[in-house]
């Protein structure tokens, strides 16, 4: 497989699918420019070798095509400064005007292209139907997108010799750019970008490559969300913390009063039955043994300690308490292989961020020691930012919904796209 050290951009030019999708203010204003930093290595060294780069990304979710606050312009000024030169923008993804902006660029420079889910081929998924159209109508419509998306998929690819796709939170979508612009290059010439190549890694290290014991913690609100990837890790883990909001679906299903906790109450059953697979397999599964509750969803509510199944009526659970912070602490400081998805609690609100904070300090004392950390999703990096401890553990992920797929053992169309 081609590798970006490998090959020489001189002369070239580069399709590179980035990440770009940034939180923007009511001002239209960047609040967070991570994944725009993570693409600068890749982007560095195409420009370095004397290449030429065309970026494509997607930015928001535009329902009905252009929209002035989706527009890739908001994000030029900001990549001019991170890359230190000019760079250049053509408000179109396909067509004449693109054409000839792509013809003009010289070895060195930068073109951003418009959002790319300005246009529904992007996705391959029909717009505009009516609500009432009948089922022949959105087959008509889906079969007439998916005809014009070979067409756009075609044109974007004729603008460069070489592809890179540096966006791995994308790589579970079979978009246009993700996926199907890989077939219009051959195998020298489509590659990963270094960001997703160190993502393909971490996940394969975390999959595949393990030390043991391997440790997952799994956090998040809902039990149904994470039940393939619970289930695809208790075939791998030796234990599984399952923490969050989970943890009162499952304190519930055995009997547990959990007053007003988060709860879903058409899967306790499910719960029980992830209990007795992990059982099965020998897998430590690990749950709260206390809670930090409130009686009121608020920073301010009033707060005590409780057992996690003794939560009275008109209180809730918003945090592990100080007895599951050791428990979990000391599991995972003996771990060797670490991944965790999802905070303990509401970690937004500063007086329910302790249980979170506690787990983020197990993991950075067991990867000093030698374990590997991986740490995905998007509340679980906004707690490793937040706390200032990204640089204790082994591999921050990019990819949300990606990393859960490859978590789920699912193969990501943008990877295969390139791999093969």
């Amino acid at each position: 497989m081609q590798t970006l050290d490998n090959f020489n951009f001189a002369g070239k030019k580069a399709f590179v699918r980035v990440d770009f999708n940034v939180p923007l203010d009511e001002n239209l204003n960047i609040t967070d420019d991570t994944r725009m930093r993570a693409a600068l290595p890749t982007l560095k060294k195409i420009i370095a070798d004397g290449g030429s780069v065309i970026i494509g990304s997607h930015l928001g979710r535009p329902k009905k095509g252009p929209e002035d606050k989706f527009s890739l312009k908001h994000v030029v000024a900001h990549l001019s400064e991170l890359l230190g030169q000019p760079v250049k923008f053509v408000d179109d993804s396909i067509g004449e005007k693109v054409k000839a902006a792509v013809a003009e660029l010289k070895p060195g420079e930068v073109l951003v292209l418009e959002n790319l889910r300005f246009y529904a081929e992007e996705e391959g998924k029909p717009r505009g139907l009516a609500e009432d159209a009948s089922d022949e109508e959105k087959a008509a419509a889906k079969k007439a997108v998916k005809a014009s998306q070979k067409e756009f998929t075609k044109e974007l690819a004729s603008l460069a010799d070489v592809y890179v796709n540096d966006a791995f939170g994308t790589a579970h979508r079979a978009h246009a750019s993700t996926a199907l612009i890989a077939d219009y290059f051959t195998p020298e010439n489509k590659m990963f970008g270094y960001l997703m190549e160190k993502e393909v890694k971490a996940v394969e290290k975390v999959m595949k490559d393990i030390n043991r014991p391997f440790t997952a913690i799994m956090g998040g609100s809902k039990v149904s969300s994470k039940i393939e990837i619970i289930e695809n890790l208790l075939n791998k883990v030796d234990n599984l913390i399952i923490t969050g909001g989970m943890t009162y679906t499952f304190t519930k299903a055995q009997g547990g009063k959990i007053g007003n906790s988060i709860c879903e109450d058409d899967k306790l059953d499910l719960a029980l039955d992830l209990m007795k697979k992990a059982k099965e397999k020998g897998v430590n599964l690990v749950l709260a043994v206390d809670a930090k509750i409130a009686d009121a969803f608020s920073n301010d509510a009033n707060t005590k300690i409780v057992p996690v199944n003794q939560i009275p009526d008109g209180w809730e659970g918003l945090d592990i308490g100080p007895e599951s912070e050791k428990i979990f602490a000391d599991v995972i400081k003996k771990s060797k292989t670490i991944l965790w998805n999802g905070p303990t609690g509401v970690f937004e609100f500063e007086n329910f961020t302790h249980g979170s904070r506690s787990v983020g300090e197990a993991i950075v004392e067991a990867t000093k020691n030698g374990a590997f950390s991986l740490v995905g999703g998007g509340d679980s990096v906004a707690c490793v930012n937040k706390f200032g401890l990204a640089n204790g553990v082994s591999y921050v992920s990019t990819g949300g919904g990606a990393l859960l797929e490859a978590i789920e053992g699912k193969i990501l169309p943008g990877i295969k796209a390139i791999q093969g």
